[in-house]
């Protein structure tokens, strides 16, 4: 009975993707190619280049090793305070499943993994700079002028800004993950806070721990448009801007390959001994909102705790809301500057098409490695299915300006001006969007399930009939909302751009980062409004499209359909 249980499962599964059979291995395996292919092929070119230069350089040159301390420290530091205060912060969340503004809490939270980086700098410029919100609170607690922004505490400032929500997000979303049941035993036995602690919710978040950890670390060292804005001058310069400056202004090819090799060396590293602790947070967030034990009475949600969770609670609101606002508030107060702004609206229309065409990539290629994945599974090739996968995930560790420097160096002597320095800014964006777009489909993949499959089988409907009316359904949510993620990440993007783009034919983010360099204020907050409002456009318009009811074709029609397949 259990083998024949066994074949029909493996008969499903196999069923299961006989609808994308003319997809894999061919496209799979052709995705998986160029997608390492391109990642080693730009190693290459920089190991190619850094041969003439000596690694000994990094601690015995004295500005080199400065950089390369000061990064570490304060990706450290970042990390550190990011993922330490999100747990409190996740905490307090799920022990208060209902409070006025919660919602809108949340969704600003989610924000930050799409919000590009300059509208945050945009923000926090506006509430936290010399002349901000906060800079009369400052003196008067201070008695000294507002100058915390710049430097080091600047720098883990708006870290702390972009990486403690999501951290605290995706804690939230593994703690929501525990079976009402424990809950309702918990609630039963009235267990204590620190039982509760041990028993159910560290649990939950210690395998999340060493890959998020790893994740923001990624994220804080690689980070340049913050330490371009907020570094205040050479003593916090980090070996991504580094980079930049040695190959935008002092051509020095070999000294950039060094700094990216030390990039990618240190980032793989940090992510070999994560993933060697197990546990795999999911890089987007789930629009599931209702914590587990939200429906049971928490013994631990009285008492003091209803002050601290309010203390936690108010301080997120307080980082993370007045940005936002500072944001609307000053691109409406730039509205009338708009009409005579000339470069606004060709910066617009040139991050559209750019986000299209990297969202586009970063869609195809996510659906052809995990269509091929899926069908090296049913046919029970383990250890291929998760090469291909895992060729996908291999860019997380590969920093972007690293690979579009990989890049440059191996397409320079064909690679022209003009379009074709945007291409690549469009190729670099939908590799650095694919595994985000992965993490969002994966989940919709398995489409119908056994039963579903056989009657699909029994009433012949097979090819493209079973794909628009069954598959496609399950599928157009999860594809719209990676393509709005990858479009974001896209539209958002400034290292790459300030490295292969054109002054003169500016992006919306470099275009507000020359009106932020040239204190340009009302320009500037026009221009942060309008790509701000372009990615919640984004969002609602793909919503909106994928929300429609399906249309299912009549009897007439179908029955016509399946006639014409079967003679």
């Amino acid at each position: 009975m259990a083998q024949r249980q066994r074949a029909l499962s493996e008969v499903s599964m196999a069923s299961r993707w006989a609808t994308l059979s003319r997809w894999p291995p061919g496209l799979g395996l052709a995705a998986l190619t160029a997608v390492v292919g391109l990642g080693l092929g730009s190693l290459g070119a920089l190991l190619w280049q850094a041969r003439v230069v000596q690694p000994a350089m990094l601690w015995q040159e004295p500005w080199l090793a400065a950089v390369l301390r000061f990064t570490v420290w304060q990706a450290t530091l970042s990390t550190l305070l990011a993922v330490g205060l999100a747990v409190p912060v996740a905490l307090a969340l799920a022990r208060r499943p209902r409070f006025p503004g919660r919602a809108v809490l949340l969704r600003a939270m989610e924000l930050s993994l799409v919000l590009p980086t300059l509208i945050g700098l945009f923000g926090l410029v506006a509430v936290h700079g010399r002349r901000g919100w906060a800079a009369p609170v400052w003196e008067w607690l201070v008695g000294a002028e507002s100058g915390y922004l710049y430097g080091l505490s600047g720098i883990v400032l708006a870290h702390v800004f972009y990486n403690l929500p999501l951290s605290a997000r995706l804690m939230l979303q593994s703690l929501e993950t525990a079976p009402a049941a424990h809950w309702r035993l918990a609630s039963q036995l009235g267990l204590t806070r620190t039982t509760l602690w041990r028993t159910l919710e560290w649990p939950r978040l210690k395998p999340l721990l060493p890959r998020l950890s790893a994740l923001v670390f990624t994220l804080c060292f690689t980070s340049f448009a913050i330490v371009m804005t907020l570094g205040g001058g050479p003593r916090s310069s980090t070996l991504e801007v580094a980079l930049y400056q040695a190959l935008k202004f002092d051509h020095d090819l070999a000294l950039a390959a060094l700094l990216a090799l030390t990039q990618l060396v240190i980032c793989l590293s940090l992510w070999l001994l994560a993933l060697s602790r197990g546990g795999t947070p999911s890089l987007v967030v789930s629009s599931a909102a209702l914590p587990a034990g939200g429906r049971w009475h928490r013994r631990d949600g009285v008492g003091v705790s209803r002050l601290t969770d309010a203390v936690w609670l108010t301080a997120l609101a307080a980082l993370l809301l007045p940005p936002l606002i500072a944001v609307v508030l000053a691109g409406l107060t730039g509205l009338p500057d708009l009409p005579r702004s000339g470069s606004l609206w060709p910066a617009a229309a040139r991050s559209l098409v750019m986000a299209l065409g990297a969202g586009a990539g970063a869609l195809l290629l996510a659906m052809a490695l995990l269509a091929g994945s899926r069908w090296l599974r049913a046919r029970r090739r383990a250890w291929a299915a998760l090469l291909m996968e895992g060729g996908g995930q291999l860019i997380l560790v590969i920093p972007s300006l690293v690979l579009g420097t990989g890049l440059f160096l191996l397409l320079r002597p064909t690679l022209g001006s003009g379009w074709q320095g945007y291409a690549l800014v469009v190729l670099v964006n939908a590799l650095m969007a694919l595994p985000f777009a992965m993490q969002v489909v994966r989940g919709a993949l398995p489409g119908l399930s056994a039963p579903e499959e056989r009657l699909a089988d029994q009433f012949g409907i097979r090819g493209w009939a079973r794909l628009r009316w069954l598959v496609w359904p399950r599928l157009r949510r999860p594809l719209a909302l990676a393509l709005a993620y990858a479009m974001t990440l896209s539209l958002g993007d400034f290292s790459v751009i300030a490295l292969f783009g054109s002054p003169s034919a500016p992006t919306l983010p470099m275009l507000l980062y020359q009106q932020l360099g040239g204190y340009r204020w009302q320009g500037a907050a026009a221009t942060a409004l309008v790509l701000l409002t372009l990615v919640v456009l984004i969002f609602a318009l793909l919503g909106w499209l994928t929300r429609r009811p399906p249309r299912y074709p009549s009897n007439h029609n179908a029955r016509e359909e399946r006639h014409a397949r079967v003679s």
